[in-house]
């Protein structure tokens, strides 16, 4: 029955995929892994029920499927964290291994009926040496890709950290705990355990894989640069750079040392002025337009002359903004919470997070040192 539920699901995740309005690729390729895990699914319930032997054309739904979902699970990973990437045609070439097995199993899949079906009967007899084969590429393909998954994802974090001030909606904590349960179930899979236990783990995968899956948004598809005006400048700060002055760390960028304590000095100056900080969804690409310089620029300002990333640079400002507003006498009417929104925090859980971090208290220990 669950073998059934998973299929079911597989399908309507699907549709509910591909009618999404506004879908992007990373949508896309979940739509088509749905499919991928329904047919499956399907195809070890026909075995298991034996209904592959009443209707014989149904072992073509037995096909090595199962090496489709590293590829997909890495692509649809990539397409959430790197959608440019897929400018190039390379990532065709993870779908090589698939094809390869698939073509593989045409000489048992186009054996006359009766044949097909006692190699099924007697799992693989015959066959030994290839299902020998198929395994040990299955288990290293798994292995691979949940490698390369692991490491997109690692990278994204540093990502977000260098790009922007708040982590809600595009941590993707969920795909972390998705690739946690593919990690355990391709362990189960190389020591042996049953068939029937994995493909409904399978089953309950689905559930959560489409449910956080379809309410993911694209990350950095809507971040723009305006490189016109930001190149210009660029240029404009780097020619009037002395050409006597060590350039140190800052030679590989040509932003030399003086001119990155500039760019810092006019950093400070506007956090300070137009508090842009207390922006809950402030991102580097912001700040960089508002400078009027490219955002490579102020990133390495920011690692090198700040010594933090842009998301604890600005956290750090918004926890000290709240330090400020709470000890003073009108903000005593306010709550916690209402102040660290003024700040520039958009969750209560990001703002108690951050707080504790930068201070090793909570905001209430802090209130009560303070008092």
């Amino acid at each position: 029955m669950q073998y059934i539920i998973g299929v079911f699901l597989s399908l309507f995740l699907a549709v509910l995929i591909f009618t999404k309005k506004g879908r992007n690729l990373a949508d896309v390729i979940l739509g088509c892994w749905m499919l991928v895990i329904g047919i499956h699914i399907l195809g070890y319930y026909t075995f298991v029920s034996s209904l592959i032997y009443e209707y014989p054309a149904l072992t073509w739904l037995n096909l090595p499927y199962v090496f489709l979902h590293g590829p997909l699970l890495y692509l649809y990973t990539k397409a959430l964290t790197n959608p440019e990437l897929f400018r190039s045609k390379l990532w065709l070439s993870h779908f090589i291994l698939p094809l390869l097995m698939l073509f593989s199993t045409f000489p048992v899949m186009f054996l006359p009926e009766n044949e097909r079906l006692m190699v099924y009967k007697n799992n693989g007899e015959g066959y030994e040496s290839y299902l020998f084969d198929w395994t040990t590429l299955l288990v290293i393909s798994g292995v691979v890709y949940i490698i390369l998954t692991g490491v997109l994802l690692y990278h994204h974090q540093k990502r977000i950290l260098n790009q922007f001030s708040y982590q809600e909606k595009i941590n993707l904590n969920w795909l972390k705990f998705l690739l946690f349960g593919m990690g355990i179930t391709w362990a189960i899979i190389i020591f042996g355990s049953s068939d029937n236990w994995i493909f409904s783990t399978s089953s309950f995968f689905l559930v959560f894989i489409g449910f956080f899956g379809i309410k993911q948004a694209g990350i950095f598809t809507e971040q723009h640069v305006e490189p016109a005006i930001v190149e210009e400048r660029a240029a404009e700060v780097i020619t009037k750079e002395d050409p006597g002055i060590e350039r140190k760390k800052y030679a590989k960028s040509s932003l030399n040392e003086d001119t990155a304590r500039g760019l810092q000095h006019r950093l400070r100056v506007l956090m300070e002025n137009d508090r842009v900080f207390a922006e809950p969804e402030l991102t580097l690409t912001d700040l960089a337009n508002r400078l009027q310089i490219h955002p490579n620029y102020l990133s390495q300002v920011i690692n090198d002359m700040e010594g933090v990333n842009f998301y604890d640079y600005i956290n750090t400002l918004r926890v000290e903004e709240f330090k400020r507003l709470v000890s003073l006498p009108e903000s005593q009417k306010f709550t916690f919470l209402s102040l660290a929104y003024e700040c520039g925090f958009n969750s209560k859980t990001a703002f108690n997070r951050y707080f504790k971090k930068a201070t090793g208290h909570s905001p209430s220990e802090y209130l009560k040192s303070l008092q």
